[in-house]
């Protein structure tokens, strides 16, 4: 068992279910793996000390994903996905925004970083990654529509978007969309079909790249939960989103 600790350099490996995970990190400060973390400034890079790893190794092809506005990489939905991509034989990578790491070294919930700030940290991931060649990006919600602003830059091999925020809840006319118009690198779109950030029914409306793809899950809301009277379960959406995510991968 772990115990909350602080070293200079560690990269902890375990398996679990045949699968590899990995973990680089400074100042283990959470008893656990995942709650080791670099002391610095906001604003530093990302580095590769930083990331968080499932899967195998020598996979061909990495998914990079990045967390949504008020939760964490390590949040249950992220860790969900990443173990089952994991399990189709894909390694995933995760990271945080500035914004978030701050929240973890200081205890205190800052607004998200602008733009600019978020634009930049996933270039770094991407280089800290290895580079966009064997690399596919995307994330939860914030993480997802930031990878989709850069992933044309950057020259990814595909974009996969978990519950895209087209538009604030209650507020359909401010878009989210007009990069997508544009959009060359191949993309997915996991989305519930009553998500408040982007129903079906609004999402069918939108001009959008020919390059995009959906997979709808029904019933499901912004982090793809049915609601009981639906018949499924939250299990069911996210087994049949992380087969549509593999899947996706797999083609490209």
């Amino acid at each position: 068992m772990l115990v909350p600790v602080r070293i200079a350099f560690s990269k902890p490996s375990f398996s679990a279910g045949g699968l590899t995970r990995t973990v680089i990190r400074r100042n283990c400060i959470g008893g656990v793996a995942r709650g080791c973390f670099v002391a610095r400034s906001r604003i530093r890079a990302v580095d590769a000390s930083e990331l968080l790893f499932d899967g195998p190794g020598d996979a061909a092809l990495t998914l990079v994903l990045a967390h949504g506005a008020g939760a964490p990489m390590d949040s249950p939905f992220l860790n969900r996905v990443a173990a089952g991509v994991a399990a189709a034989g894909f390694r995933v990578a995760r990271f945080e925004f500035p914004y978030m790491r701050a929240r973890r070294e200081g205890g205190r919930r800052g607004a998200p970083d602008r733009e600019p700030v978020l634009r930049k940290a996933w270039l770094d991931a991407i280089q800290a990654a290895g580079g966009p060649a064997r690399l596919a990006i995307g994330g939860k919600s914030l993480g997802g529509r930031i990878a989709s602003m850069v992933a044309d830059e950057a020259g990814a091999r595909g974009l996969v978007c978990l519950g895209y925020p087209f538009h604030p809840p209650g507020q359909p006319s401010r878009l989210r969309t007009a990069h997508l118009e544009e959009l060359r690198t191949p993309a997915l779109i996991v989305q519930g079909t009553r998500d408040p950030f982007g129903t079906k029914g609004e999402v069918a409306g939108y001009r959008l790249s020919p390059r995009i793809r959906f997979h709808w899950l029904e019933d499901g809301d912004h982090s793809w939960k049915p609601r009981a009277s639906s018949g499924r379960t939250e299990s069911d959406n996210l087994r049949e989103g992380i087969a549509a995510v593999s899947g996706f991968l797999k083609s490209l």
